[in-house]
């Protein structure tokens, strides 16, 4: 009897053990964080995401506008760029994130169709649009800078940001048009593993 008892508390201990093994460690996320912002935001397809949907990526972050005809095709521009220079990660996935500052404009049909016109259709490629308040928060998070001037145009920071798989800011690049070296070795140093480039 007391070698049967033995034998199944020795089973129970390995089943805990194989338990425990196999589950994986929640990642802990830090107080600056971008996937504590609890605000709720529509994607291109007219889905809603909240930011901590995205964890476990490494996101490269810009906002921008549609009707935008000065800065916001160059910061597109640059980052379609760092999209083809980085290439394809084998180590954690990354997303290139499109956040419109005019979000009565930019509705998620608007959103597609901007996307479709620029060739930025991949499932790497991520537009969003939230509230006028929750778009003020998320710009005062990366320190980006905007203001209506007209109706339909917007002066505005051109920054480009780049977080860790736990949301935490690793780079911020500003300006337009400047060579994108240091942004993509950050971004594949953030990502880890080997990088094929895009053709």
């Amino acid at each position: 009897m007391k070698t049967i008892i033995t034998c199944l508390l020795l089973i129970g201990s390995l089943a805990a053990c194989k338990k425990t093994a196999s589950t994986p460690e929640k990642q802990t996320i830090s107080e600056l964080s971008i996937y504590n912002l609890e605000t709720e935001w529509e994607n291109q397809e007219g889905e809603k995401i909240q930011f901590k949907d995205l964890q476990g990526n490494v996101l490269v972050v810009v906002m921008i506008y549609t009707s935008c005809k000065a800065a916001c095709p160059r910061l597109v521009a640059d980052m379609k760029n760092i999209q083809k220079a980085v290439g394809k990660s084998s180590g954690k996935p990354i997303r290139y994130v499109l956040v419109s500052i005019d979000p009565k404009k930019d509705t998620p049909p608007k959103l597609k169709e901007f996307s479709i016109e620029n060739n930025m259709t991949d499932s790497h490629w991520l537009f969003l649009r939230g509230t006028e308040e929750t778009t003020r928060e998320f710009a005062n998070t990366l320190a980006v800078k905007y203001k209506e001037i007209s109706p339909i145009d917007f002066s505005h920071s051109n920054i480009i940001s780049v977080f860790d798989e736990n949301g935490d800011m690793k780079f911020q690049q500003e300006g337009l048009g400047l060579d994108n070296k240091e942004i993509v070795k950050k971004i594949q140093q953030t990502a880890g593993g080997e990088q094929k480039t895009t053709s």
